[in-house]
């Protein structure tokens, strides 16, 4: 019987792991099933395809340098802290509301 951590983990019996051939870093979905829970090893079909895999990293390498592009054309300058551009100071603020 497996019991459930502090941190929401549990450790799967040996002889359940070798009769469904689980080993570690085996993807397992964790499905509702009315009052009980489905527990079903996740197909390595449904893994992402190496070529897949390859294309999503460079697109996302691509979007990265096109981010970098943007960030180097702006250029955002930060103020100062103080009431630059705003017409107001943050000691102001403490004195709003209050009777002089």
């Amino acid at each position: 019987m497996a019991k459930v951590t502090s941190k929401l983990q549990l450790t799967l019996p040996k002889a359940i792991a070798d009769r469904y051939k689980i080993r570690p870093g085996d993807d397992l979905d964790w499905l509702p099933a009315g009052e009980a829970i489905r527990v079903v090893k996740r197909d390595a079909a449904k893994a992402v395809a190496p070529e897949a895999l390859e294309g999503r990293l460079r697109l996302f390498d691509q979007a990265t340098a096109r981010q970098r592009k943007r960030e180097a054309a702006t250029s955002v300058k930060r103020r100062p802290a103080g009431s630059q551009g705003r017409g107001w100071t943050r000691e102001e603020l403490y004195q709003r509301g209050l009777s002089r």
